[in-house]
């Protein structure tokens, strides 16, 4: 994705292009530069793809400010926000003396940043390195979708350190604050109630935080609200979750249709999760089909088997070979520690010593990386991102 810069010295306005940037979801960070009246910024470390000029009464700090940037990095896009525009004459000569390559007209509307980007974006190859998203969807209702998707945001915070978000989608219900027994204020309803105000920092207050440091944006607690929660403008909180977040979990429940094309097709990864019995198996394997038909690159998908057995390895065998498909990670059956777990909210994340709770860290330890040394050796996560479909 493309960086980004905004140079400012009016608060309000310089508010309003951050958060026009973060809900459109096309560059992975933002910083900010205050300009004073007794002098410019000091700009020092790396310079960003694209600098944002949000130009005050006197336009003479900013453009003095565009010229040194561009000495910097003459590869840099510079772009003048204005409240005159069309700019005047000599508006217009001062600020290409400076460097600037275009105008964009104050308050700065979405619409126009996405075709100024996207144009850009043409010389700037997109990397899955700085995608952020993993979605989470189970096959059919009761394989522990959710389960799965709590339990590794936790190992994310404890054993990774990265910062995680994991926003509640499941439909017709959200229960994730469930398992970690938390008791949500704000939720997705709020997000895109108040979507005209969502950037970073609004976001950060709509969302529960838990021990473990993961955050939580909650689910719909009544079934009908997801009648009036269109799919679109959900793509706008992802994007503001991932300008903020290292990780951004998502728990899709069991739902799919079409209408979420544009966020599985933004995703790093999407995982299924199954079990291994004949419904779970069949639907998996019809989840792929649907995948693949809305634009899903194959690559991009993973297949988790939840509460697996020992005797459940011929089975999965025979599925793999008849639908052609690797089970990348299974995580092991038991019943009686994630049982009490989920009853009480309290993530696997203390019970340090048994063997699921190793699968989840070693799970974390393959997205991010990180080693871990475990006692546990069997499951086969060694081989996590080596397996194909």
């Amino acid at each position: 994705m493309l960086t980004a810069a905004i140079v400012s010295g009016d608060a309000a306005s310089s508010a309003q292009l951050l958060a026009a940037l973060q809900q459109i979801g096309l560059v992975s960070s933002i910083q900010q530069w205050t300009v004073h009246s007794d002098r410019s910024p000091e700009v020092n470390g790396i310079i960003p793809d694209v600098v944002f000029l949000d130009l005050g009464r006197d336009s003479g700090p900013y453009l003095a400010l565009a010229a040194q940037i561009r000495k910097m990095q003459p590869a840099v896009h510079l772009i003048a926000c204005s409240l005159i525009f069309p700019p005047n004459q000599y508006l217009l000569m001062d600020a290409m003396r400076s460097g600037v390559q275009e105008f964009i007209a104050k308050p700065v509307l979405p619409d126009a940043l996405s075709e100024i980007l996207n144009r850009l974006r043409e010389g700037h190859p997109q990397k899955r390195s700085s995608e952020k998203l993993i979605v989470l969807m189970g096959t059919k209702g009761g394989v522990g979708t959710t389960t799965v998707a709590v339990n590794l945001g936790v190992q994310l915070c404890t054993f990774a350190k990265k910062r995680t978000v994991l926003l509640d989608f499941a439909r017709p219900l959200g229960n994730a604050h469930l398992l970690l027994d938390l008791h949500p204020r704000f939720g997705i309803r709020d997000a895109i109630d108040q979507l005209e105000r969502l950037d970073s920092h609004f976001f950060a207050g709509l969302l529960t935080h838990h021990k473990s440091n993961l955050e939580l944006l909650g689910g719909s607690l009544h079934p009908e609200e997801w009648q009036n929660i269109p799919i679109a403008p959900l793509e706008r909180v992802v994007n503001v979750a991932q300008t903020d977040f290292d990780t951004v979990l998502m728990d899709l429940g069991t739902q799919l249709s079409s209408d979420w094309s544009s966020i599985l097709q933004m995703a790093r990864m999407v995982f299924l999760v199954t079990e291994t019995n004949v419904p779970a198996l069949w639907t998996l394997d019809r989840r792929l089909q649907a995948l693949a038909g809305i634009g899903v690159d194959a690559e991009r998908i993973r297949v988790i088997v939840n509460r697996w057995h020992k005797g459940d390895e011929e089975t999965l065998k025979t599925i793999r070979i008849d639908n052609k498909y690797s089970v990348l990670t299974h995580l092991p059956n038991d019943f009686r520690k994630a049982s009490t777990a989920f009853n009480l909210g309290v993530p696997l994340m203390e019970n340090h010593d048994n063997l699921l709770t190793n699968h989840y860290r070693q799970l974390a330890s393959q997205l991010t990386g990180i080693k871990v040394q475990s006692e546990y050796k069997r499951g086969g996560l060694s081989t996590f991102f080596s397996n194909k479909r």
